[in-house]
């Protein structure tokens, strides 16, 4: 059977076809993703404005025509923090439906971050210690401590890339001062998560896909390392190397971004984001070890609804 796994994210809508297989497990047949930036401009406002509102239809749209073309059986979508927390939302999903023939269940925080962390355990080897997975999305960032068989801990902050992007406009390039105040906010914010690691103590940060795929490129078109390929779900970052991008990006304005190797378009303009919100828990929490996993909500679909592992 072809089925398929469309994640709505803030940013991006990603597409996963998928066949399953007789010993059930299942086989990747097509990935695709489209940037619609949904909290353009009105994210923290509580509604998606219409331009956006249009780009995610119209991606929709297009995801129909993939659909059709690889004879999909069955279709998965699921919406996550900009459709949730958007007044229109449920608007959004009826269009969904009406205009692109594709429908889609909003799912809260708690459940995105469940499934983060199953797409996470079928792409990386953990053990019985406790590791720290994190994923930023725009709308939101997901924390969970877990290791191989249990989730300890886990919560969804309203930390996205584009909600804090939006939240302090921040110069160009960034300021030392800026990165305090944000520092600061984090802080305050993450508060829940600091008292959680206090009972289970991490050993380790998991970073889950998208703008951990970019820190994995950006490193190997500074250093020539290893470059994301579609036979690798796990990676090992070296902090040294980690911390030396990080800076870079941090200095560089966002013309400049454009140029850096291994950093795709889409994520020129929140990278500076995601690296502060990475330095700040690797910092804060004194996390020694990095590792990436390309592997994330779509595939904790896979795990969770269909019970299948990778072939």
């Amino acid at each position: 059977m072809i089925f398929a796994i469309i994640d709505l994210g803030t940013n991006t809508f990603n597409l996963l076809i998928a066949e399953r297989q007789q010993n059930a497990t299942f086989r990747k047949v097509y990935n695709t993703r489209i940037a619609v930036k949904l909290g353009e401009g009105t994210i923290n406002q509580g509604f998606i404005a219409p331009a956006p509102f249009q780009r995610g239809i119209d991606a929709l749209k297009q995801f129909q025509v993939y659909l059709k073309e690889f004879n999909v059986e069955e279709t998965f979508a699921f919406a996550t923090s900009a459709i949730r927390s958007a007044s229109n939302g449920p608007e959004f999903v009826k269009q969904a439906k009406k205009e692109a023939g594709i429908s889609v269940i909003t799912i809260d925080g708690n459940e995105e971050a469940d499934l983060i962390y199953h797409g996470n355990r079928m792409a990386v080897k953990m053990n019985d210690d406790v590791s720290l997975i994190m994923d930023i999305g725009g709308g939101s960032t997901e924390f969970i401590l877990a290791n191989q068989s249990t989730v300890f801990w886990k919560q969804s902050f309203l930390l996205g890339a584009a909600r804090l992007l939006d939240k302090f406009k921040l110069s160009d390039p960034l300021t030392p001062e800026e990165a305090s105040r944000f520092n600061q906010y984090l802080r305050e914010e993450l508060a829940p998560l600091f008292e959680a690691v206090k009972s289970y103590k991490s050993v380790e940060l998991i970073g889950s896909s998208g703008a951990f795929d970019s820190v994995i490129d950006v490193i190997a078109g500074e250093f020539q390392t290893a470059e994301l390929n579609e036979h690798q779900t796990e990676y090992s970052v070296n902090l040294e190397h980690y911390f030396y991008i990080s800076d870079k990006i941090k200095r560089t304005t966002l013309k400049d971004r454009y140029y850096i190797k291994g950093l795709i378009d889409m994520r020129v303009d929140m990278i500076v984001i995601s690296v502060l919100l990475i330095d700040f828990i690797l910092i804060e929490l004194g996390l020694n070890k990095m590792r990436v996993s390309t592997f994330s909500l779509k595939e904790g679909v896979i795990s969770q609804r269909l019970g299948l592992a990778l072939s």
